[in-house]
């Protein structure tokens, strides 16, 4: 669960360093799931673009607009993980921040590798 601070900014609980919490993106989570499913009706357009044999240049334009949109998600999912369950991880310390803080850097070089 979050809190609001007195800014309006949301601020992890205790909670988000355990498994049987919700999720930091979770007061986001319909915005996530709308770009998602714009991405999705994007790679079914691609999908389309192929079959009908369009440009190849065409393609790639939506393949790279598809990219950008991914990695418009995966970049929020990383803000919300690292501001939520690492910070309270971090505050707890010992073994669990260690490994939200490996899980945080392993996700961040997948990406960067993408």
């Amino acid at each position: 669960m979050t809190s609001v601070d007195e800014a309006g900014a949301a601020t992890p609980s205790a909670e988000c360093a355990h498994s049987d919490h919700q999720h930091g993106y979770i007061h986001r989570k319909d915005e996530y799931l709308k770009r998602l499913r714009r991405i999705e009706g994007q790679a079914r357009g691609l999908q389309r673009m192929v079959e009908d044999e369009k440009y190849c240049i065409d393609i790639l334009t939506q393949v790279s607009a598809m990219t950008k949109a991914l990695q418009a998600v995966s970049l929020g999912l990383l803000e919300e993980h690292l501001s939520h369950c690492v910070v309270a991880a971090a505050r707890t310390g010992g073994r669990e921040a260690d490994e939200k803080i490996r899980e945080a850097t392993e996700a961040i070089a997948r990406l960067v590798r993408s």
